[in-house]
This record gives structure tokens, sequence and C-alpha cells, in this order.
């Protein structure tokens, strides 16, 4: 495992590969916790595929939590705010 790359800077994923008996709950505060030490501007959909090509497609929590926040990087929808609110 790669640890201390630009893809898992401080080894968090790897780690929380390790952690037998990992509970999904850890699984995202890691994630949480991995996606904010990235700069706003990297390409977290293409790190995310580099992670779950690294630890493999198991059954593993964290895999599940990776293939989430793939499918999270849909571009956010405006939700509401001042302009579309009906006026007068």
């Amino acid at each position: 495992m790669n640890k201390g790359d630009t893809v898992d800077p401080r080894g968090l994923i790897a780690e929380s590969y390790a952690i037998e008996g990992i509970s999904i709950e850890d699984c995202r505060t890691i994630f949480m916790d991995w996606a904010l030490s990235h700069p706003v501007d990297s390409d977290t959909g293409d790190l995310i595929k580099q992670l779950i090509e690294r630890h493999g497609p198991d059954d593993h929590p964290m895999t599940q939590v990776l293939r989430e926040g793939l499918g999270g990087m849909q571009a956010p929808r405006r939700r509401g705010g001042w302009r579309s609110r009906p006026r007068n």
C-alpha cells in the first residue's frame, strides 16, 4: 500500500483497510477527513477511482464509502435561494 503519496497523503484510506471490523460510519468520517486534506481544485473523482483500483473491489465498508463518494461527484443542483422565490 502506498502510504503518504499524492492520492492518500496521510495514509488514511490505507489504514482504514487495515482496521478489522471497522464500521461504515467510521469509514465515512475517515473519508471526509481524506477529502478535506486535498485542495479544492483537485480532481477527487479521479483520486477516488485510483483508491478503488488500489485497494480492490471488495465488500469492505471503505470501498462502499468510496463508491458513494463517486456517486456524489455529480454536478450539484442549486437548491433555492432568494432568486427562486416568487416575486410580487
